[in-house]
């Protein structure tokens, strides 16, 4: 870390043991990820409820090369936890930052589209011809929302296409 670590709090006094915790977490992020500019840490007790008894927030900003990485945990009940879960939180965004700024983004996979081109409503069934040119069989259960009674010859439709006891069949058949 090029900065010092800022640890704040605010209604809460942090124990030598929990401010150690904190250290050992931030340094521990410093391993995972070498480029944090800097770590400011703020633990607080928002109020205090006489139903719910304590609760304590962890919130945890790093200053990273492109970027901000801030972690804002809800409330819990135990301190030690919640300052775990935090860093712990912090250490998968840091991941997803360098992922990103590498070009490591997962890529959403294009459903095939295809074109109803026979079709057995009273037996529940019909066949899709994919972009090759290839027929694929549905089965109802197969169409999204219970839409199956909706489709005709010649719908277009997003399928996935998976291999079956007898061949290719189609899932997840939804209207395009």
């Amino acid at each position: 870390m090029k900065g010092p670590l800022e640890i704040s709090s605010r209604n809460i006094d942090l124990s030598e043991e929990l401010v150690d915790l904190i250290h050992d977490k931030a340094e521990k992020l410093d391993n995972f990820h070498d480029g944090i500019i800097s770590c400011r840490v703020m633990v607080e007790v928002p109020h205090r409820s006489q139903r719910k008894g304590v609760s304590y927030n962890v919130r945890v900003d790093l200053s990273v090369p492109g970027g901000e990485v801030i972690v804002r945990r809800e409330p819990g009940e135990d301190l030690y936890v919640s300052i775990c879960n935090a860093f712990d939180v912090a250490e998968r965004q840091l991941k997803e930052h360098a992922d990103r700024q590498r070009g490591d983004v997962k890529r959403r996979e294009v459903k095939p589209v295809g074109r109803v081109v026979r079709i057995f409503p009273d037996d529940g069934f019909g066949f899709l011809e994919n972009v090759e040119g290839r027929e694929v069989y549905f089965h109802e259960n197969a169409v999204l929302g219970g839409k199956f009674r909706d489709l005709e010859v010649g719908s277009m439709v997003t399928f996935v296409e998976r291999e079956g006891d007898e061949g290719s069949q189609a899932s997840s058949v939804n209207l395009a």
